[in-house]
């Protein structure tokens, strides 16, 4: 014998599964890393006590200014991020929600995430060190070594080999790539001096102005992002190779010739 619910109960014992499945969306982990504004650091001087870039071989300039690489930081592979974390980060300024597979391999352990992030790195180094002693047409006999500790990936490779450029021969005529500025940003970079996209460039971008940046160099592609929550104060320059950017620098110092915007 079936009995028949009143509506009230009705819709009590149909909102019961809708409740729970709520809940577990609210709790339940996402495949989603939340990321926010990392450090950063002067590639033409210290960090953590170390110099940044050494150079043997070859005479080098005492600079002025700084030339900052940036960073972003996430929720590590094996954090829990639920959907009210997602949801807080979505309307933050200062965080961005990022699939996980965007910022680490997909499936790897956390000590092969570090061994790859590092592997990376070290290959970054390599490039933007050919990079630049190949815009000099500086090879026989010069070594340079980057030093720069905890922090993993190739995204630093324009302002690596942009420090190299700075401390060998800085704008070409006695003068400092920087002008005395502080100049930020971010880019891969190939053994020819192509520069590429990295992503997070809307939180490096306040990384960068919340450490005395004035000036920011982004690759090109990325202007958009890079103008989304672009703070006050900060000039942007886009840029598609390591000539690119120097010529571009230059040209602020000097207050001749034209400096590309987004």
């Amino acid at each position: 014998m079936l009995s028949r619910l009143t509506r009230p109960k009705a819709v009590a014992v149909c909102a019961v599964p809708v409740v729970a499945l709520l809940a577990t969306a609210v709790f339940a982990p996402l495949p989603f890393s939340v990321a926010q504004p990392g450090m950063t650091a002067n590639v033409l001087g210290e960090n953590k006590g170390d110099q940044v870039i050494t150079i043997t071989g070859a005479p080098t300039r005492e600079t002025s200014g700084q030339l900052r690489m940036t960073t972003i930081e996430a929720t590590g592979p094996d954090a829990r991020v639920s959907f009210g974390d997602v949801l807080s980060a979505w309307f933050a300024k200062d965080q961005a929600v990022l699939p996980r597979d965007s910022v680490y391999p997909s499936g790897d352990t956390l000590k092969e995430i570090e061994q790859h992030n590092e592997a990376q790195m070290k290959e970054s180094q390599d490039t933007a060190t050919e990079a630049a002693l190949s815009y000099l047409d500086e090879k026989d006999g010069v070594k340079v070594t980057l030093n720069l500790a905890d922090v993993g990936g190739p995204s630093a490779g324009l302002l690596f080999s942009l420090g190299i450029v700075d401390e060998l021969d800085g704008d070409g005529s006695g003068g400092d790539l920087t002008g005395g500025r502080t100049i930020a940003g971010t880019g891969t970079i190939d053994a020819d001096g192509n520069v590429g996209a990295v992503g997070g460039v809307a939180l490096k971008t306040q990384a960068a102005r919340r450490d005395g940046a004035t000036v920011f160099l982004v690759p090109k592609a990325e202007c958009s992002d890079a103008k989304s929550e672009l703070p006050q104060g900060l000039r942007l320059i886009p840029v598609t190779s390591l000539k690119g950017a120097v010529d571009a620098l230059v040209s602020l110092e000097k207050g001749k010739g034209s400096v590309p915007s987004c």
